[in-house]
């Protein structure tokens, strides 16, 4: 069974940066393509951004889009999200998900993995 552990969250002040990782186990990770997500106290959980298996196309939400860096290295099963000027609003608990289905990379529902979250806080 495949798991997705995400590290890499904290506190930091609007503007400053963080590293996401997260880490899958098992053989396939290669195979798939990769998503992260957000979710914010009281509001449901929303798309972040996605990276195919091949790191050939890479898709960002708009709110996050320049700011924000998806990578994934296939060899050490991992896949990241650098943040940068970061902004109250981007505070949330942020999870990494394997995609599963061929539908758009947008809908949660194309997910079938995820990790158990990691915690964002932006101070302002």
């Amino acid at each position: 069974q495949v798991q997705l552990v995400e590290s890499g969250g904290g506190l930091v002040q609007t503007g400053g940066s963080l590293r996401l990782s997260c880490a899958a186990s098992g053989r396939s990770f290669a195979q798939y393509d990769m998503g992260w997500f957000r979710q914010a106290p009281g509001k449901e959980r929303e798309f972040v951004s996605a990276i195919s298996w091949t790191s050939t196309n890479t898709y960002y939400a708009d709110s996050v889009k320049g700011r924000f860096t998806i990578s994934r290295d296939n060899a050490k099963n991992t896949v990241y999200l650098q943040m940068n000027a970061l902004k109250p609003e981007d505070t949330a608990v942020y999870y990494c998900a394997r995609r599963a289905y061929s539908g758009t990379y947008y809908s949660s529902g194309e997910y079938d993995i995820w990790g158990q979250g990691t915690q964002v806080t932006v101070s302002s």
